[in-house]
Order: C-alpha cells, then structure tokens, then sequence
C-alpha cells in the first residue's frame, strides 16, 4: 500500500488521519442514485486515492462513467475541538455525506476542498463517509486537461480520471485555528509577507507568534495582533548587505534555500493553535527581454512534464516517486518543468521547494468555448492559485495553452476577452509572477512570449531563430500550427521569448516495432542522443530566446517522446543528457 506524507505542505499540524486505503465503491452509469439513502450496489472496492481507471485502484476500468460513488467507515478523532475532513482533488463535481448529511460539494477536478465536519459526527459509533462523484466523460466545457474525450487514447491525449485522485484526510484542530496562511518574498525590501486568516469562534483578541528560521538561526520573532481574524504584516530581515552573504538567504535552483517557520495562535497567554511552515526568499520579475531571478538574468531550461504514471495516472505511485521526479529532471540538467495542463500534488511542489527546481504551472484546459466553460476555468484558476501561491518553486502562470478552449482567438472577440480576462486576473491574484496568456502561438496579454515549434531540422530551427537586427520579422512569418504568433493589436513589445516546447522526439528502444507516436522519430539509441543534443544546442545559443522547454520528460502512454521511458528508466546515460541540455561537453 502507499505510504502518505502530510498533504498540505506549507500548513501543517500534528494531529490528522489519512483516509486514504480501501473503500466500498461503485459505478453509477444511468445516474440514478441522487443520495447515499438509495439502494446502491457496493460490492466493488477501491484503492483511494487512485482513480477508478488507474490499475493501482485495484479497478483499472477506463470505459466511460459518469457517476461514481465512495463509502468507508472510520473512528472519530478523540479529543475536543472541531475536525476538518479534506479533499485534495475529486475529479468533477463532488457531494459529501457524513452519517446521511451533506456536509460539503465541490466543482472543479484539479484543486482541494474542505468540510468543517464536527457537527455531523455521532456518538458511540462508526462515522459512515459517502462520497458521489460526477463526471462526464464526453464533456468538453469543463477544465480536464490531457484526459481524453473518446473511449481509446489518441493523438496526445490520455486515459480519463474520475473521481478521488488524491489524499483524503482528517484534522484535528481547536475551536479556533489558522485556517490559511499565504507567503510573499519582497525581495527588493529584503522581507517576508505574511498574511494569516483564523477560523472560527472567536473573533476578537486573537494574535499570532512568527518565528523564522535558516537553519538553526533565528531570523525572526514577532508578535502579530488580528484585525478581527486576519492580520498582514511583512517581517524584515536582516541584510548583510555583501552578495555572497545575502545570497546565502536566497532559494534558487542552484542553491534552494528554505526559511523553516513556525505559527503560534494565541488568546492572549492561550494557545489556540500550532502550526508549522517554510517560505523562501527569491524574486522572479522581467527585464526588457530578459528573465530574472533574484535580480540577475536567468536562463531557463525546462522539461515539458505531463505528470501521469502507467500504473497510476494523474496519482504519484508514493511520495518517493515524486521526489524522484524532481530528482530525474535536476540530473538531466535542467532547472525547471512545465507541468503541462496538470494541477500538480502539492507534496512534488514541495519537492521542487526543498530540492531546486522551477515550475511553471500551467491550467488544464477545456475544449469547448462557452460562458459556462469560462466560468468553470475562472473558479478553477482561482483556487489554483490560492493553493500554490505561497510555493518558491512557482515562477510562471500559464492560464491558457495553444489556443486550447478558445479556438477562434482570430476571428471571435469573445475568445481574446477570455485570454485577456485571464490574463489580468491572475496579475491581480499574484502580482509577483509573470504571466503567459495563451502559451505557444496566437499571444495577445502577455508578460512572456511562448513559442512552439517542433521542426526535428535542428539547421532550419537555427536559423528560425537567429537574431538578425530585430525579432520582428519573425512574428510576421512564423506560423507554427498553422497559427500566427501573435494577434493582430498585440504586436511583440520586447517581452522575453521563451521556446516553450519542441523537440518531441519519439524514441521507444524497448519495443520500437510498437505503434507509439511523437513528433519526429530516432531509430537507434545514438541517433536519438545526436537529434537531441543539435537541438539544444540551438535552444541554447539563440540570442533571442530567454529559455526553453523540452517535449518531454518521460514516455506518456502512445507519446514515446520522453527522454525517459514510462517507467523513469532514461533512454539515454542520464550524464549524457545533462551534458546536451546544458549545451556541455560530457
């Protein structure tokens, strides 16, 4: 069975439960059970949190259903207090039961939700926890990223994933408590912003202790007094003012630099609650068309990362393989991933923290434009945000991706407000990051201009690219995908241009007589280590390019064009690949 860290990274308590294990299940086809009283037929069982298709639920089913329903039976905590029952993502639309009561519903397929679920406990007895699910497989309005519309996986797209895909658990907390906690590095002032929001019953007096840490240094201890059940303050540091010592301070790849942090909620001399954190110290910002992290131009070498698992699909096998993910793209010499149209687990952005390693994130998309779909990705986006606002590792949002959801970018008005909207409402939810509109081609709003463009020549892809006075030139003759670069109003203003995917070489050295799919093809180990390392070599030595991202990290289902296989196995000497992607001798 896996083994479970704490899922919420950045806020956690001592006292909670994993639910996670086996669970009575069921498939519901024809939609007729509205509620856990109806007669429903659980002789089937589950593995949360693997989804039902995945094999490692012990189901492995990936026909089309639209309805799935989850029991178990566990013990209330002991103690006072209230307990907290929660979610990290339900894919689509959830209902929760505890003991018969509806205690909490929930749209969106890819971010985490919770339930105050005290007052629904019983007495003396087994809690019975039903859970409902609905999610339909043929419906393109709603964010669902690579799962695929039809019964058999196709082109680049993969197996669906319905209902609970991650952690679900219980926690202990007293009757008032820190319900979240958001960090922001304020890199020019030297500070830490802190901004704590308490739950429950009492609303006044309230003041929270913050103590941070490097290492065994005690950076700071202060005492914060609540405006009601919020307070906001920003926490200086130190500033030896000398480059080698202030970068001791600062998280970047190289040297991934975490502050420990613990929180003490008082009422005056009481204890309310404890909790533990961590945050960094790290800027990310712009410089005419150059990226910067902490102030200094950064290149950017990323792997395009899909985050699916043969075994398990969108669900990590165990903490260890996320771990080892990050691992993995670190030694094949890069300094970040595109998790490409996946809301990642929180425990590998915590990974990325800890280890140093960059990510953009990135909205599944929908298919289909409508208000309803829109309203979906807006309510989505939302509490992506808020979920993983607060992570280092975090550098660049991506709302949109190809066009996906708008398809009709040049001709319908309706489809450039969404990408704009989106675009803006992300500034406003995090004005700390830089922003890409619509990654890949048809830019309008946009802090970075992503470029797609998967020519295998790597000599025709030179000189694409080569800097020759102005880049103008090129936005007015590229046409990857048939797709002009940049719409008309939104000509490029000096924004840095990043190549945000290419390559997708398939390789398959395991069963190469198999019908897989990639982008252009390599027959032999040599050959595939040859195509890759002229293309980075272009990637790398293009003046006009502030980064890359390489297609892709590790084969995914038909898509053969990973650098690993499915597995994590490299296809390649993992030290030849570092030396390739660094633009390095071996």
């Amino acid at each position: 069975m896996r083994q479970f860290e704490y899922p919420r990274p950045q806020l956690v308590r001592p006292e909670w439960t994993s639910l996670n294990g086996e669970w009575e299940f069921a498939f519901d086809d024809a939609l007729r059970h509205a509620g856990p009283h109806d007669d429903i037929d659980w002789r089937q069982r589950i593995e949360v949190p693997f989804a039902p298709e995945a094999a490692a639920s012990g189901i492995g089913d990936e026909g089309f259903h639209p309805c799935v329903w989850y029991r178990r039976r566990f013990e209330a905590p002991a103690g006072g207090g209230r307990t907290l029952l929660h979610f990290g993502a339900v894919d689509y639309a959830a209902s929760v039961w505890l003991n018969g009561q509806l205690v909490a519903t929930h749209e969106g397929g890819h971010t985490p939700f919770s339930a105050d679920i005290t007052g629904a406990l019983v007495a003396d007895a087994p809690q019975s926890l039903v859970v409902r699910a609905e999610d339909d497989p043929a419906d393109l309005h709603k964010p669902r990223g690579k799962q695929d519309w039809q019964r058999e996986p196709h082109s680049i797209w993969y197996p669906r994933t319905t209902g609970i895909w991650q952690t679900v658990w219980l926690e202990a907390v007293g009757d008032t408590y820190i319900k979240t906690l958001r960090w922001t590095p304020l890199f020019d002032g030297f500070e830490i912003g802190c901004e704590v929001l308490a739950a429950g019953t009492q609303k006044s007096g309230l003041s929270v202790e913050v103590r941070l840490w490097h290492g065994d240094k005690l950076l700071a201890d202060d005492v914060y007094m609540l405006v009601g059940q919020e307070a906001n303050r920003k926490i200086a540091l130190s500033d030896p003012g000398i480059d080698d010592s202030r970068n001791e301070l600062l998280w970047c790849p190289e040297r991934p630099t975490l502050l420990d942090a613990e929180l003490v909620l008082r009422d005056g001399a009481r204890i309310l609650d404890t909790v533990r954190s961590y945050t960094a110290l790290r800027s990310v910002s712009l410089n005419r068309d150059r990226f910067m992290l902490n102030g200094r131009p950064y290149q950017l070498r990323l792997v395009l990362d899909q985050g699916y698992w043969p075994q398990s699909l969108m669900t990590a096998p165990s903490d260890d393989a996320l771990r080892r993910d990050v691992e993995l793209a670190k030694a094949m010499g890069f300094n970040g991933v595109r998790k490409h149209q996946k809301i990642e687990d929180p425990r590998y952005l915590y990974w990325a923290d800890r280890l140093g390693l960059m990510v953009f994130e990135e909205m599944p998309s929908a298919y289909a434009f409508s208000p309803l779909a829109v309203s979906r990705l807006v309510k989505e986006w939302t509490e992506a945000i808020e979920r993983d606002y607060s992570h280092p590792c975090v550098i660049v949002w991506v709302p949109f991706n190809e066009s996906w959801g708008v398809p009709n970018l040049t001709a319908m008005q309706a489809h450039r407000n969404a990408v704009e909207a989106l675009y803006h409402l992300t500034l406003v939810l995090d004005a700390t990051r830089p922003v890409i509109g619509n990654d890949g081609w048809e830019a309008s709003a946009t802090d970075i201009l992503g470029i797609h463009d998967y020519d295998s020549d790597p000599q025709r892809l030179r000189a694409r690219y080569e800097l020759n006075g102005s880049a103008h030139t090129l936005f007015d003759r590229r046409r990857p995908g048939g797709r002009i670069l940049t719409l008309d109003g939104f000509p490029h203003r000096g924004q840095p241009i990043v190549l945000t995917e290419f390559g997708g070489v398939a390789y398959d050295p395991r069963a190469p007589e198999h019908h897989t799919w990639g982008y252009s093809r390599a027959n032999t180990a040599a050959a595939f280590h040859e195509l890759y390392r002229a293309l980075l070599q272009v990637a790398n030595e293009s003046a006009m390019f502030s980064g890359f991202c390489y297609t892709q990290f590790a084969d995914t289902f038909q898509e053969t064009n990973g650098l690993l296989n499915a597995d994590r196995t490299p296809k390649l000497p993992l030290e030849q690949i570092s030396a390739a992607t660094r633009n390095a001798q071996p």
